[in-house]
Order: C-alpha cells, then sequence, then structure tokens
C-alpha cells in the first residue's frame, strides 16, 4: 500500500511528554500484537481449518493493513492520545466518541487482570513457593511503576519486552527453514508434504477457513497503541508513516511465516499442535529444553502486553478526561508528562481481581473477557467509518492531509465488507455470537450514558469535539 506525504505542522497532546522514538513505537505496536494468542492460541485454528488457516491468517491480516492505514491517516493529521475515540468523536460526535473510548478503556483493565492471572499462573508452576495471587500482585506492581516513572523509560522497556519476543519468533522461522530444507543434524528433511497430506490443503473447506477466521482475527489485536504512542513522539506525523509500514510489513511476515512453517513441519491434526504448536514443532526438531523455553517465551509475551496495555489504557483515560467525557482528575500529569492519576486507575481493576479470584475462582475473568472479547470488531468497524467520513470531509473542503491512504474510498469500503463478512460470520456461531452480543449492548450502554451525561460536560469543553483539523 503507497501513502502520499505532504508536509505539515504536527501538534502534541497536551500535559503529555513527547518522548518516544519511532523505532520504539513501532517495537510496541509488534509487541502489542504478538502475545500469547500467537505462542498458544494459534494450534486451536489450525485444529479447524488444517494448513489452509494460513488464508484466514492472509485475511485478517489484509484487515488489519487496512485498519492500520486509515489509522496512519487521521493520526498524521491530528495526533491525540484518543486516537480512534477522538477521530470518532470528531465524525459522529460526542456520544460515539465516548463509547468507543471507555470500550476500550474497559477492555484493556479486563485484558491486563487476565494478562497478570496468565503469567503469574505460568510462574506459580514454575516456582511454587508463592502462590499465584502474590505473583499478581507483583508483576501489576512492577509494571505499575514502570508507567509511572516516564515514557521515554517506559518506551525503553517495552522495547526490549518487544525485542525478545521479535528474537524468539525470528529465531523459529529460521529453525523452521531449516527443518524444511533437511539442515539439522540428525533430522530428516519435512518437505512440504504436509501441507497438503492429511486430506488436501483445505480438509474442512471454506467453512474451516470461516471458523479459523473468528480465531485468528482476534490475535491481531494491539497494533491499535502505535496510533496512541504517536502522541507521545517528537515528530507524530512524519513518523506515524514509517511505524505502520513497518509493523504492518513484520506482523504478517511473522505471523503467516509461523503459521506455515509449523503447518509445513507437523501434520495438522496432530495432538501436539493443538496443544501448543511451537513446542510441539521444537520438539520434533529435538530442541532441549522447549517446555521451560516456551513458559518464559509465554511470560514475556503477557507481561509486555500487559505493559503495553497499561499505556493505552492511561493514555486513553486521560483523553477521555481532556475531552470532558471522564473525572477531570484523570488529566493530571507529573512533572515528567505522565498521567499518574490515569495509570493508577487503569490498574486498579487488577489489585481488585486477585479478592474476587479468591473468592470466586476461575469464574471472574472469564466473565468479564466474554463481554468485552468481540470490542476488537466494534473497533475497527468504528475507525473504517470514521476514515470514510472524515477523509469526505476533508475531501469536500480542500483540507490538506499529510498523509492519504491509497485507493479511497474503495479500500476503506472493502474494509467494512470484511468487518461486516466476519460480524456475520460470528452470528451464525453460538459460542461467538454470544460474546458479541454482550459487546455491542456494553456498547449501546455506553453511548445511552453518554447522551444521558451530555449536559454535564465542563465548561470550555466542545460536546463534538474541537480543533477539528480535518474541517479545516
Amino acid at each position: 500500500m503507497t501513502i502520499e506525504e505532504v508536509p505539515l505542522t504536527t501538534t502534541t497532546t497536551k500535559g503529555l511528554h513527547p518522548g518516544l522514538t519511532r523505532r520504539q513505537i513501532s517495537m510496541m505496536g509488534l509487541g502489542g500484537a504478538i502475545g500469547a494468542g500467537l505462542f498458544v492460541g494459534s494450534g486451536q485454528a489450525i485444529g479447524i481449518a488444517g494448513p489452509a488457516v494460513i488464508v484466514s491468517y492472509l485475511v485478517a491480516g489484509t484487515i488489519v493493513v487496512l485498519v492500520m492505514a486509515m489509522l496512519a491517516e487521521m493520526v498524521a493529521a491530528n495526533p491525540s492520545s484518543g486516537a480512534f475515540s477522538s477521530y470518532a468523536q470528531k465524525a459522529m460526535g460526542r456520544s460515539v466518541g465516548s463509547a468507543v473510548g471507555w470500550l476500550y478503556w474497559i477492555q484493556l483493565v479486563v485484558v491486563i487482570a487476565a494478562e497478570a492471572a496468565g503469567a503469574a499462573g505460568i510462574v506459580a508452576h514454575r516456582f511454587p513457593g508463592l502462590p499465584e495471587w502474590a505473583w499478581v500482585l507483583l508483576f501489576v506492581l512492577a509494571l505499575t511503576i514502570v508507567n509511572l516513572l516516564g515514557v521515554r523509560n517506559y518506551g525503553r522497556f517495552e522495547f526490549w519486552f518487544a525485542a525478545i519476543k521479535v528474537a524468539a519468533i525470528i529465531a523459529f522461522l529460521v529453525v523452521g527453514v531449516l527443518a524444511i530444507v533437511g539442515l539439522i543434524p540428525d533430522v530428516p528433511a519435512t518437505g512440504v508434504g504436509n501441507l497438503v497430506d492429511q486430506g488436501g490443503f483445505a480438509p474442512t473447506g471454506i467453512a474451516g477457513i470461516a471458523g479459523a477466521l473468528l480465531i485468528v482475527v482476534f490475535a491481531f489485536g494491539g497494533t491499535e497503541v502505535v496510533a496512541i504512542a504517536a502522541a507521545e513522539s517528537d515528530d507524530p506525523s512524519r513518523n506515524i508513516s514509517r511505524i505502520v509500514r513497518q509493523v504492518m510489513v513484520r506482523i504478517l511476515v511473522f505471523y503467516v511465516g509461523s503459521i506455515f512453517v509449523i503447518v509445513t513441519v507437523l501434520p495438522w491434526n496432530s495432538k501436539e499442535v493443538l496443544a501448543g504448536p511451537f513446542s510441539a514443532v521444537l520438539d520434533t526438531l529435538k530442541i532441549p529444553g522447549v517446555g521451560l523455553v516456551m513458559d518464559l517465551i509465554v511470560i514475556v509475551a503477557l507481561l509486555s502486553a500487559m505493559n503495553a496495555n497499561i499505556y493505552g489504557a492511561s493514555r486513553m483515560a486521560f483523553s477521555l478526561g481532556e475531552r470532558g467525557l471522564a473525572p477531570l482528575a484523570l488529566t493530571r500529569t507529573s512533572t515528567a508528562g505522565v498521567p499518574r492519576v490515569a495509570v493508577l486507575a487503569s490498574v486498579a481493576f487488577s489489585f481488585v481481581t486477585v479478592i474476587l479470584n479468591w473468592i470466586w475462582p476461575e469464574q471472574v475473568l472469564p466473565t468479564l473477557l466474554n463481554v468485552v472479547g468481540s470490542t476488537l470488531l466494534v473497533m475497527w468497524t468504528a475507525t473504517a467509518i470514521t476514515q470514510l467520513i472524515l477523509r469526505r470531509r476533508a475531501d469536500a473542503e480542500g483540507t490538506p492531509l499529510p498523509m492519504r491512504m491509497w485507493g479511497f474510498p474503495w479500500l476503506s469500503v472493502l474494509t467494512l465488507v470484511l468487518l461486516g463478512a466476519i460480524i456475520l460470520l460470528t452470528m451464525l456461531n453460538e459460542g461467538a455470537r454470544t460474546q458479541l452480543l454482550l459487546t455491542i449492548g456494553l456498547t449501546v450502554v455506553l453511548v445511552v450514558l453518554a447522551r444521558a451525561t451530555r449536559g454535564l460536560s465542563r465548561p470550555g469543553v466542545l460536546k463534538d469535539g474541537a480543533d477539528d483539523v480535518f474541517r479545516g
């Protein structure tokens, strides 16, 4: 995808200090997207579609590429820590912008707690000396401190977190290719026969590809953090185009490449692949210490995603407060430009879950995750609609944009069609349908609450957005 670039004066979010480099933001996008869902959850998708799961990943990856290009166009024109929420407010009004922002924040708050619990469960299994709740407390405290130290320090920390995951995937790809061509000692070449030997490339047909797509599409969540983080870089308008291109290409290579290696090295229907695809491949290639290595990688993946989510949630809370859609206290920043109250508010639920899980073990988080499970579909759809509205508005008024997504409006419409198809598939799936309906229900409640509190906006805060660069 090509994007035209035109010089334009950039802005930064008031109260937050620019401190993130382009390289750090790029790694944040990778870190947010490469989580435990790839290392562990991909086995379920493979078990549904077989080798054709590659098609599922390509379709999902295409949607991500298009959504990221849309965000890049809007971020370059108006960098904001509220990102897609701010732009939705400009395009569709206060209520929609508020609902999108609060939905994103609620989702991240729940996911942060889930990631802390997931990492704690693995560590407690390996080191049973401390109870699981103690590890949850330790992880939440540690990453809260990281996010309170200042965006520059946070950026460095998250860069190395993400770098470990990226290095692990690159090593996996290299080892996998060597195994396929037969360059690993004492391990026969696997060739590409497994792509067709077990019932063909698509053993479960179109239905399998569609079923896997419902799992795969959610694995790409987390890339949107780059749209939020761009507001705290030194030159958002220029940085965002390079960042988005890097993130899009690398995610597609890492995701599709990893899945290709898995379904090529091993039969797609083996029990080992379903249980843990990465571990299964490394076991087959006689790599020592596979169990410990994979546990460490998954722990890092969870903590890295958790760290990025605390950042994203706090900045969204800050933006909501700044726009009069949340308590003013959330806009208070330290001398280092850190929204301290927003950070603490975003991690508070994680501390509560320690108690809730002690009272109702294995019930609280699964229930909450079910409610916010389809948030990504709502956010992506809102982003696509927003970009269509703001781009048409800018073109009609002759407003110059620093970046223009190529293929407008056809690619924007294609994105909505693809998202509509996924929503339809979700509604046809009994388990996924319940999750989607709960998320839609939560979204409706948030819109109603925003409308009900419309008259409570603070003086000086426009109800439908301010300083709309798209309007000139």
